[in-house]
């Protein structure tokens, strides 16, 4: 993107779905991640505003150490089920108590983006709904077990096995749902100044 060529593009994230995703539209990047950035956000906020309150508050994080050239990325994923939202899971209990919960139900995916320079800030949101199949106790333990999905919004990952076997459908972005919507950004990125 010949806009991008007066940025030096810097992913704040330490995600390897996000730096894929990312390296797929061929984008030259740098990451840069900062230790214990608080990811909490006010208790009235719903959906989409979670994850976008999120993404600011990262990049307010590296605001004041950032270079006149640089462009940062900041993004925060949710999964939401019925007026809940279902983060990173502690440990394999609550693993498998998500992925009980999203069994045979449909939720919600909200990525909130945040593109930041020492200048302006820009956020955006996407939306997408997921349809799980009925899964087997049998079923979410032996993914729990075996790709141990701790670090993963609603402890699953689309990409993986529980994705072959537990998503009969989604509306929206499928890469929204791994974490990072790269056709949003895609536009998002040629309107930059």
């Amino acid at each position: 993107m010949k806009n991008l060529e007066k940025y030096h593009v810097i992913l704040a994230s330490n995600s390897p779905r996000r730096k894929e995703l990312l390296r797929g539209l061929g984008i030259d990047f740098e990451v840069r991640t900062l230790p214990d950035i608080d990811e909490s956000y006010p208790d009235t906020l719903q959906r989409e505003d979670i994850p976008l309150y999120i993404s600011r508050e990262k990049a307010d994080a590296y605001r004041v150490s950032m270079a006149a050239d640089e462009l940062l990325i900041t993004a925060d994923t949710i999964v939401w089920l019925q007026g809940e939202v279902l983060g990173k899971p502690s440990d394999r209990e609550e693993a498998i108590q998500m992925l009980h919960k999203l069994s045979g139900n449909t939720h919600q995916v909200y990525t909130g983006v945040t593109l930041t320079t020492r200048d302006w800030q820009h956020s955006f949101s996407v939306e997408t709904h997921v349809h799980f199949a009925r899964l087997t106790d049998a079923e979410i333990t032996y993914y729990v077990d075996h790709y141990r999905p701790f670090d993963k919004a609603g402890a699953y990952g689309v990409q993986e096995w529980i994705g072959y076997v537990g998503v009969e459908g989604l509306e929206g972005s499928y890469y929204n749902v791994m974490g990072l919507p790269v056709q949003r950004l895609y536009r998002e990125l040629q309107k930059l100044p």
